[in-house]
């Protein structure tokens, strides 16, 4: 065993490490009796099992996608504001390649929003199709959640501009199409979801963030549309506006609507 190597350098060999490399300085330094090497050395073993789990989860889900789909075009859909007391509801359909992969996609829940911008940007960049839809809040009230969200899921699907061979639903059964596969929480269990989800609450969050300069007070670009403690009180101040979904808010409402 060599030690000329100060055990300094060493734990800095291992904190730059990528799998190969480490395998190598595992084998020189496994029996070094240096503390400070040691923790480098699982510290570096943690973060490469971390980077391998990740590498896995993200090709379990394309490799989902494709056992869901079948090999042709295989069509993700997801939405983003069914919850919502102000604002569209919105949905994404989007199809990506196999190659290249899109590392870090996931249910857009579980991303900072920068990560979604990031991703959402990539995704833009490599996908063979993207189709986005909304369906505004008088729609909404007009029709109930229910037949909107078809309505929705329909629109982006067309917009999307690809006959699919598959289209992959998270969630429940909608019946949008003959070639519906639907499948709970699969945004965060397969790859064109997950990218549906990340291009539908970025696409919807930046709306919100526009909508906030049109209708101030209501912390549009903090809460999105959702029930905020802030937002539900300043319905309750100022009454509902055009982008309110008047079905969802009468228990908050002690004012008129402003339409």
């Amino acid at each position: 065993m060599a030690t000329s190597v100060t055990a300094h350098e060493v734990a800095a060999l291992f904190a730059c490490a990528d799998e190969a490399e480490f395998a190598r300085l595992e084998d020189r330094y496994a029996d070094d009796p240096r503390k400070q090497v040691q923790r480098a050395r699982e510290v570096a073993k943690r973060r490469l099992d971390r980077v391998r789990a990740e590498r896995e989860r993200v090709l379990g889900m394309y490799a989902r996608a494709r056992e869901l789909g079948g090999p042709g075009f295989v069509l993700g859909v997801d939405e983003v504001g069914r919850g919502a007391l102000a604002g569209p509801l919105t949905v994404a359909a989007v199809a990506l390649p196999d190659e290249p992969i899109v590392w870090g996609i996931n249910d857009s829940k579980q991303l900072s929003p920068a990560r979604r911008e990031a991703l959402a940007a990539r995704i833009a960049d490599v996908a063979l199709a993207i189709g986005v839809a909304h369906v505004e809040p008088a729609s909404i009230d007009a029709v109930g959640m229910a037949v909107a969200l078809r309505m929705a899921m329909g629109r982006a699907i067309d917009d999307a501009g690809i006959e699919a061979d598959a289209v992959l639903i998270d969630g429940n059964p909608v019946h949008v199409s003959p070639r519906e596969v639907a499948l709970v929480k699969g945004d965060a269990r397969v790859s064109c979801i997950a990218a549906a989800s990340i291009v539908a609450k970025v696409t919807r969050d930046a709306l919100m963030v526009s909508l906030a300069e049109e209708y101030p007070g209501y912390h549009l670009a903090e809460c999105k549309g959702y029930g905020s403690p802030e937002h539900i009180a300043a319905i309750r101040e100022r009454g509902l506006t055009p982008i309110h979904r008047v079905s969802f808010c009468g228990n908050f409402l002690e004012t008129p609507p402003l339409f």
